[in-house]
């Protein structure tokens, strides 16, 4: 990867500050244009479905029917945060809400035929997408990219999952 010369590491912290300040500033320009556009595709797909929506159906998809709190859990949020935002795709008809066959009080959420064809078309659409924005990268410079930006989001992830710091908690609380 290039780099310019206020991003080197080899000399003292200073230096190292910089390129710790150009890469929040990178990862927060990212999530503001990933918000705007929510990298939604191409065509008339693009901004066709939020953000939690396709990640929701998405963990439904690679995993199977599960409970909120399994499917919660697996996503890292809270189950509240997941009924919500379960409840507009039950709704339309993409998630469907099924007895759990060994405990007929739980329910279990599964994506329906027709959440599968939408999601499909959404992912379609955003392949593109990345294909589009990346057609002048060499092939290793996607999965480059692809592997950095998976070690991004599981060091975010362990992050979020050991809680606050101690620095990061008030003694108020």
């Amino acid at each position: 990867m290039p780099t310019t010369p206020d991003m080197t590491t080899d000399s003292p912290s200073g230096e190292k500050f910089v390129l710790l300040d150009h890469l929040q500033h990178e990862v927060a320009v990212f999530a503001r244009r990933a918000e705007q556009t929510r990298l939604g595709g191409v065509g008339q797909l693009r901004n066709s479905m939020d953000r939690a929506a396709y990640l929701l159906l998405n963990r439904l998809d690679k995993e199977g029917p599960m409970g909120v709190k399994a499917l919660a859990a697996s996503m890292g949020i809270d189950s509240s945060t997941v009924t919500r935002q379960v409840a507009p795709l039950v709704e339309s008809g993409m998630v469907k809400r099924t007895s759990h066959p060994e405990d007929g009080r739980a329910v279990v959420l599964a994506l329906s035929p027709r959440g599968q064809s939408r999601l499909e078309e959404v992912r379609s659409s955003r392949r593109e997408l990345m294909a589009q924005l990346t057609e002048d990268w060499a092939p290793k410079e996607r999965e480059d990219f692809c592997m950095l930006l998976t070690r991004f989001n599981d060091a975010l992830s362990a992050r979020m999952a050991q809680g606050p710091a101690p620095e990061d908690v008030s003694p108020d609380s």
